[in-house]
């Protein structure tokens, strides 16, 4: 780290750049009644986010009718995500200061990529990362390391201290540290703060993680 920088910042989407839990709590609960199954709690919905929709359903025990839950998921879900989306207050301000910076910046989701770029573009920071990694083109999701050396790779950088990943959920923060890199937990999103405990840093406003970030 040099001057309060990193030589480069990797992002999360939902719940990190993108308030989108509205969003992910409609989309399941409409996804769960069209399929006539039952409701969960915002919380056990929540306790997933960060992850794929597979890996949801798989782990509510429904893999064997995953992927007419997913269409169906995808489909309620970008019909209804402009008007249910909003930015993350203060972060996409972050983001443009660092690309104005030349600090390089990738995207890390789970989110599949069409979903993904849709919240690109609402939030208006499509094209500003230099590597996007969508949870529907790997091999191992979050909170496998695998997104995050990903994205390392194609900025040809090392798994260092010097490289942060900023998310809000649980599996964001595993993912970074198994990959070796500096993580930073969120608190505006889906994870709470003693749930962040194991991040290098844990963050509760944008102003704090403009200081770190920005110098």
């Amino acid at each position: 780290m040099a001057n309060g920088t990193f030589e480069a910042v990797l992002w999360d989407l939902d719940g990190t750049l993108l308030d989108s839990i509205a969003l992910i709590l409609e989309s399941y609960r409409h996804t769960l009644a069209a399929h006539g199954l039952p409701a969960h709690s915002d919380a056990d919905v929540l306790s997933g986010l960060g992850t794929t929709l597979e890996h949801q359903f798989e782990r509510w025990g429904y893999g064997d009718s995953k992927e007419a839950l997913i269409q169906t998921y995808v489909e309620h879900n970008l019909l209804v995500h402009d008007e249910l989306v909003q930015p993350c207050a203060g972060v996409k301000e972050i983001v443009l200061a660092l690309r104005e910076r030349g600090v390089p910046q990738g995207l890390v989701t789970s989110k599949r990529r069409r979903g993904g770029e849709k919240g690109l573009r609402a939030l208006g920071l499509d094209g500003c990362f230099a590597i996007e990694i969508y949870g529907d083109e790997v091999d191992h999701a979050k909170p496998h390391p695998e997104p995050v050396q990903r994205a390392l790779a194609a900025l040809e950088l090392s798994a260092t201290p010097e490289v942060t990943f900023v998310g809000d959920a649980t599996h964001d923060v595993e993912a970074g540290r198994a990959a070796g890199v500096h993580t930073v937990g969120v608190t505006w999103g889906a994870g709470r703060r003693e749930e962040l405990a194991l991040a290098d840093v844990v963050i509760d406003e944008s102003a704090a993680l403009s200081r770190l970030l920005l110098g």
